[in-house]
């Protein structure tokens, strides 16, 4: 019996998601945790993946359409010519008149100084081929040259064989990816570990802990600066700054092979013991493998150590959507290092530096 694959709330205001990318076509066998489809807003990106084994039926195909929350976007059936539910749809909903630029026409339309009342419109929403036909029949209405399309990526010369690519190198590719939007740059400073220390230890006896809080309260304190300091809990949109109404904290987990990056939402609203143990859940999650798609998407800053393997600098690459990810490392000769990579669009050295600044010291001590 066909079950349905539903559309995801990725953000809590967005009511309707776009379909971004198919990467299974109607009909093809797919297995549980395959990656199916890959929605986005203008805040996040998620893919989609299969939760059985089975056929992928009926699937919304056109890239760019607006669908609606809890719409049905496909069906996996047992086999590939299986009959869909006599009132099953197999198109989803789509957000009828919304004509508003997807967010890469957005970035376009700023690359060409135009406005969305400029552009003709085709379909449903205005897109990025909207804008180029456009510019080609009138090139006076874009003052830049119109980009060039990404060249396919070259074939290798040597023989080998093709590989699909795990669900955690999916998530990490959508990562890597958004890194051709942000401009990265990175700094770090030198700071005393040691009030740290003595204050997690703390921490950790009056809560009677089994693990060492260190990493969750420092990730905490980051949520508290950039509730108190906006302006590197955003991310740019065209030509402007986008600040998030909450801070949702991106962590990164390495579970066996696979890396994740689990959010705690609105962590401005937390006090210390429940971030801490909000985020020990999502841990947890993540060594069993029972993260849900809300647990993984959504970050608007980031926070990422490699302590644990005695690493004393790494340069760690931004969450998608977000102008800065911290990094900790381990301290060496009894001085330690925090870093930071942000997106220079946004921020300048002198808004990262204070901010490492502030983290570098527990509350309390300032």
């Amino acid at each position: 019996m066909p079950v349905p694959v539903h559309t995801p709330r990725i953000n809590n205001n967005d009511d309707f998601v776009r379909v971004a990318h198919w990467y299974v076509a109607p009909g093809s066998p797919v297995r549980r945790g395959d990656p199916l489809t890959d929605l986005e807003t203008d805040k996040a990106t998620f893919t989609v993946e299969a939760e059985r084994d089975g056929y992928l039926l009926g699937c919304a195909t056109e890239i760019g359409q607006s669908v609606a929350v809890g719409s049905t976007l496909a069906w996996i059936g047992d086999s590939a010519d299986e009959q869909l539910p006599a009132a099953a749809g197999t198109t989803p909903g789509a957000a009828g008149g919304d004509r508003a630029p997807t967010l890469k026409a957005a970035l376009l339309l700023a690359r060409y100084g135009l406005t969305a009342a400029e552009v003709p419109v085709a379909g449903e929403r205005l897109g990025v081929a909207d804008i180029e036909r456009h510019v080609a029949s009138c090139p006076a209405a874009g003052s830049k040259p119109a980009p060039s399309r990404a060249e396919p990526a070259q074939a290798p010369t040597e023989g080998g064989r093709e590989v699909e690519l795990t669900r955690s190198e999916h998530g990490m590719l959508r990562t890597v990816l958004w890194q051709k939007e942000a401009v990265p740059a990175y700094l770090e400073m030198s700071y005393d570990p040691h009030s740290w220390d003595e204050y997690a230890a703390d921490f950790q006896r009056q809560h009677r802990l089994l693990l060492n809080p260190l990493l969750a309260l420092l990730a905490w304190r980051l949520a508290g600066i950039a509730a108190g300091q906006p302006g590197i809990n955003a991310t740019l949109t065209g030509q402007r700054k986008h600040v998030y109404d909450h801070v949702n904290v991106g962590f990164t987990v390495q579970s066996g092979a696979s890396l994740y990056a689990v959010v705690v939402r609105e962590a401005e609203r937390m006090g210390m013991l429940d971030f801490v143990r909000k985020l020990g859940d999502l841990q947890r999650s993540a060594m069993r493998g029972a993260l849900r798609p809300e647990d993984v998407s959504g970050a608007t800053i980031g926070f990422s150590s490699m302590a644990r393997w005695a690493v004393t600098r790494h340069m760690p690459i931004l969450l998608p959507q977000t102008a800065l990810m911290i990094a900790h490392a381990a301290p060496t000769g009894g001085v330690a290092s925090l870093g930071a990579t942000y997106d220079h669009r946004l921020l300048h050295g002198a808004d990262v530096v204070g901010t490492l600044r502030a983290l570098a010291v527990p509350p309390g001590k300032e």
